[in-house]
């Protein structure tokens, strides 16, 4: 039994060395500007995380285009390719969660290590049962705003804040953050309180439990955004007007 586990754990691991070296080769691939070159490591690691976005976004959305009946069964059922997706992501984010921890300072990075926790777990279970893959890669859709957070973080390193490119990214951001991230997890706790009696008494509860920890954490999310690209501009406009 533990040989057909096999595959998807050397996907994870061989994801998990991918990422690594990737992250090691970004800064050459895409050298820091002056602004960001005291924080190098930061800036690697974001670009990691922006080519996992655009892959793991990117292919969770072609699955569900190219298998529109998808969402009737999140079980048993997946698309050709999305257990490896799901299993590369798990690699990911094992990858960035020994990243930050080496590389930074627990009380700035216990959000997120606490996020990458929950999503190891809950896409864990769904690699080695080969089960409730497609839920995962309903989950993987968020991976399409993350796309825009990375790039936020980027310009604001690279000091481009005042740009016409960071205002069009900060709407198109909380666009997808709405459709994406919060549409999203809330059609997956939907999902998973329907189904609950098709769904393992173990499985509901870490699903039920993920689900009762990422909404708030994307609702502060949101909130964030909103206060920091739209309300800041916004007193910073009328500022400007009453000189």
């Amino acid at each position: 039994m533990p040989m057909a586990f096999s595959p998807g754990l050397l996907v994870v691991a061989g994801s998990f060395a991918a990422f690594r070296l990737l992250n090691r080769g970004l800064e050459r691939l895409v050298p820091p500007p002056p602004s960001a070159r005291r924080n190098r490591w930061k800036w690697r690691n974001i670009w990691t995380s922006l080519a996992h976005s655009v892959l793991s976004g990117g292919g969770a959305l072609a699955g569900f285009c190219l298998h529109p009946g998808l969402s009737e069964d999140l079980v048993g059922t997946h698309p050709p390719g999305a257990h490896s997706l799901v299993a590369v992501s798990v690699g990911y984010f094992l990858e960035d969660f020994v990243d930050m921890l080496c590389n930074q300072k627990l009380h700035q990075s216990w959000e997120l290590l606490f996020h990458h926790s929950v999503v190891i777990v809950c896409f864990g279970i769904a690699v080695l049962l080969h089960q409730y893959v497609g839920f995962a890669l309903v989950a993987l859709l968020v991976e399409i705003n993350s796309i825009f957070l990375h790039l936020r973080q980027i310009l604001l390193m690279a000091n481009l804040v005042h740009t016409t490119c960071y205002r069009l990214n900060s709407i198109i951001n909380l666009g997808t953050y709405v459709v994406f991230r919060i549409a999203t997890l809330a059609w997956m706790t939907r999902w998973l309180f329907l189904n609950r009696e098709n769904v393992p008494p173990a499985t509901y509860a870490v699903g039920t439990v993920g689900m009762a920890i990422m909404t708030p954490m994307n609702i502060i999310l949101f909130y964030r955004l909103l206060r920091s690209d739209f309300f800041k501009s916004c007193r910073d406009m009328q500022r400007e007007k009453e000189q």
